[in-house]
Order: C-alpha cells, then structure tokens, then sequence
C-alpha cells in the first residue's frame, strides 16, 4: 500500500486528542485495575505496587531524551513536507530507544533493592517491592519500541490505530493479570509476579500489531539495524528537543520520588493512601495531558508550514478548554472520593486521608494543566530550554523542599505534601504563561521554519 499523502490544509486538535484520549484513558485503567488488584491482596502489596510502578516511571524518564523529540521533529517535518526526513528520523529513534531501553533494564533488574531503599520503603513492603521490579524489568524495553512506533503514527495523523492496538493490548493485559495474579479453581496464582508476566506479554502483542501498521499505513518496513544502530546526525534535532525535556522530567521524577521518601517516613498506612490517590488523580489528569500532546502535534505541523499566527490562537483556545475540563474533573473525582477509594482498601483512615487529598486536588490539576499544555507547545516550538531552567528551583525547592518541610517538619503529613505539589505546579504554570503570552518563544519557532526550508529530503 502507498503512504497516504500529507494534508494540504491544517490537521485539528480535537480529532487527534479523542482516540489518545481513549489510549491514555486505557492505560490509566490498567494500572488502576492493578493497583486495586495488588491491593486486594494487602496494603503492603498495593504499596509495593505503587512504589514498583513510580520507580519504573523515573527510568523510563531516560526514554524521553529521544521520546520528547520524536513526535516534535517528524510532525514538524511533516508540516514543511519533508516525507523522508520524517522516515529517517523514525527509523533512527526506534534504535535509539532500543539501546536507551536496555539501560532501564538494567537500572532496575539490577538496582532494583538500592532504588526502592532510597524511598524509605518499610521492610514488609520492600520484600515484596524487589522481585516485582526485577520481573516486570523487561517490560521497559518493550514499552520504548512501542512508545517510538506509536508517537510516529500520531505524528503522521494516524491516531486511531494506536487507539486499537492499546485496547487490545489492555484487554490482554488484564485477562492475563487476572487469571495469573488470582488464579483458577485449586491454583492459587502468581500473586504480584503474575501482574509482571501479563505485562510483558502484553507489550509483546502490541509490538508486533505496531509494526504491522507501520508497513500498512506509512509504507515503512524495518530492517533489522534499524532496532539497534545509533544513528547519531540524523538524531541531532531529536536530541536538541529530547535533552532538555528528558532533563526536566528526570529532575521532577527525582524530587517527586523525594517527596514519596517523606511520605514512606510516615509509614505504610500514608505510603497506601498516597499510592491510592495517585491512582486516582492519573485519571484527573488525562484531558490535560491529552491536550497538551495533542497540542504538541498540531503545533509541529503548523511550525514547520510556518503558520506560527495559527498555533499561537490554536494553543490558547486548546489551554482555555483543558482548565475548565480538568476543573470539572477534578470536583467530580473530589465528590465521588469516598466511593472510588473504597475500591482499594476498606480501612476508613484511609478512605478519610485520601478523600481531603482529592479536594486539594482540583487545585493541584488546575496548576498542572498550565504546564502540561504550555510546556507542549513550547517544545513544538523549538523553544525547550527555558522549561527545563524555570523548573529546576521550583522541582528542588518547593516540590521537594516544600514536601519535607510541610509534610515532616511542620507535622501536616500528606496534606502538607499536597499543597507543595501544588504550589510547584502553580508556579511553574504561571511562568509557562507568561512565557507564551509574551510570545517569547517566536524567535526559537523561527528558527526551526527556517532550518526547515534550508533542509534537503
């Protein structure tokens, strides 16, 4: 089949967040699934769960160095036209991520004890916490391929597809993690080791469904170097994107697992309520980081066909609908709190505990939904340092900083720890705004039309 053409006209926002939010939104409900289905079998296991699950988010944040890149450089040369520049960068990043996913697998199959000590985990949960985070290792490996195959399908306005391949691989997932986490008839199951199992068959089936619609729907076939050589010239502009994003979010990751270190300093009943909440709150999140990665998309386009009017109005309008989305998400994930709890634990303390944390989250997703918009569209932009630069005090002084000292020092525990993430995200969010109103990001969004009319398919 030949690759469909390029859109003459500009691509829209909303049809391209629908499907990722139905992706996303899958994904949110697998490991929230998980998270109730570890729970069940004890608090220490549902913290084990939870602690495995940040873990294997702070090394996957490594991925980011080529994965924050890839959706930006190939839509914006998509937008300039530039088909096989767009091919070329794909292939590169695929093997990119494959040598960036065998670090993470590495970090945690081997470091897997000193990683979970370093969030003060409680020696019940660290027991099981351990072989979790070894077994479900492989996964991570996986998870950079698909996450490389699907940005370039969305990035070529293939959204759908992946939307299909994520329920399938979700729908996989938790049939496997069911039958091997509980069991059947006289067999008692796997427990946590079965979660992992189902995981990485799981990403199996979506790899190879991945790279099936590759050659359907962009005509592109990969060579077996294509998953391992590093191509480093044509990664140049996938890296100038990628540093200084992987950069940001490693250094968030590392002082939001700081502020998970208070927590585990408060015991194993806060460790449960927080791993419970944050559940809860990956779901109020999700228009917002639809939004922004949506966003992300449409932008690179509109850049490269240097339409930069377009996408300031374009952001603007798309910022106003994911606050007041998010807002209305978060009041009603605030009312139901009580309810949705109840679905992992029936202790009443922390039912209690998370219910107050939920209310203080329609502050928190508010400020978060500024920087996961903003942030997006500057990184289209081409404007990715100043993110990384406002961020740095903000992460180590108020997010972790202010984690400490309200959430130990002061005595407020989680709530303590709530209110520093959300001044963290307020601040942050504030600036990304002032940033774009002053349309300081202009001359970096010229920059890069330019390097595209100069560039050579």
């Amino acid at each position: 089949p030949r690759p469909r053409p390029h859109p003459t006209v500009a691509p829209r926002l909303w049809p391209l967040a629908g499907p990722l939010f139905v992706e996303l939104l899958l994904g949110m409900a697998a490991g929230l699934v998980g998270t109730v289905l570890a729970a069940r079998l004890g608090n220490a296991h549902g913290a084990a769960f939870a602690l495995c699950s940040q873990v294997a988010a702070m090394l996957f944040v490594l991925f980011r160095v080529v994965g924050a890149g890839v959706s930006v450089v190939v839509a914006q040369a998509l937008g300039a036209g530039r088909r096989a520049e767009a091919d070329r960068t794909a292939r590169a990043t695929l093997g990119a991520g494959t040598w960036i996913g065998l670090a993470c697998v590495g970090l945690a199959a081997g470091g897997a004890r000193p990683l979970l000590r370093l969030l003060n985990t409680p020696p019940e949960v660290l027991v099981l916490a351990v072989p979790l985070l070894q077994l479900i290792a492989p996964s991570l490996l996986l998870d950079a391929w698909n996450a490389t195959l699907a940005s370039v399908l969305r990035a070529h306005l293939q959204p759908r597809p992946t939307m299909v391949i994520n329920l399938l691989m979700q729908a996989v997932q938790l049939l496997l993690a069911w039958l091997l986490m509980r069991g059947l008839g006289a067999w008692t199951g796997w427990g946590l080791a079965g979660w992992a199992a189902a995981l990485v068959l799981s990403r199996c089936l979506g790899l190879g469904l991945l790279l099936q619609t590759w050659r359907e729907r962009l005509n592109l076939t990969l060579l077996w170097a294509d998953s391992w050589r590093w191509r480093g010239a044509t990664l140049a502009q996938v890296m100038q994107i990628g540093l200084p994003s992987a950069g940001e979010h490693i250094a968030w990751r590392i002082c939001f697992l700081a502020s998970v270190a208070v927590v585990g300093q408060l015991g194993t009943v806060a460790l449960a309520t927080h791993a419970y909440t944050m559940q809860i709150i990956g779901v109020v999140m999700l228009f917002g980081v639809v939004t922004g990665l949506s966003g992300e998309i449409v932008v690179g386009h509109l850049v490269g066909a240097g339409r930069l009017h377009a996408a300031h109005h374009l952001v603007r309008r798309a910022l106003a609908r994911g606050l007041g989305a998010t807002a209305l998400i978060a009041l009603a994930a605030a009312v139901a709190g009580p309810w949705l709890l109840a679905w992992f634990t029936p202790d009443p303390q922390i039912i209690a505990a998370g219910s107050t944390l939920l209310w203080l989250t329609v502050v928190l997703e508010t400020g978060r939904t500024f920087n996961l918009v903003l942030i997006n569209a500057l990184r289209a932009m081409g404007d990715v340092r100043y993110p990384l630069v406002a961020g740095l005090a903000s992460f180590v002084i108020v997010l972790a900083g202010g984690s400490w000292w309200l959430g130990a020092h002061l005595g407020y525990g989680l709530v303590g720890v709530w209110v520093a993430y959300a001044a963290d995200e307020w601040l942050r969010g504030l600036l990304m705004w002032r940033r774009w109103a002053r349309r300081d990001w202009l001359p970096a969004a010229r920059r890069t039309h330019r390097r595209l009319r100069r560039s050579v398919n």
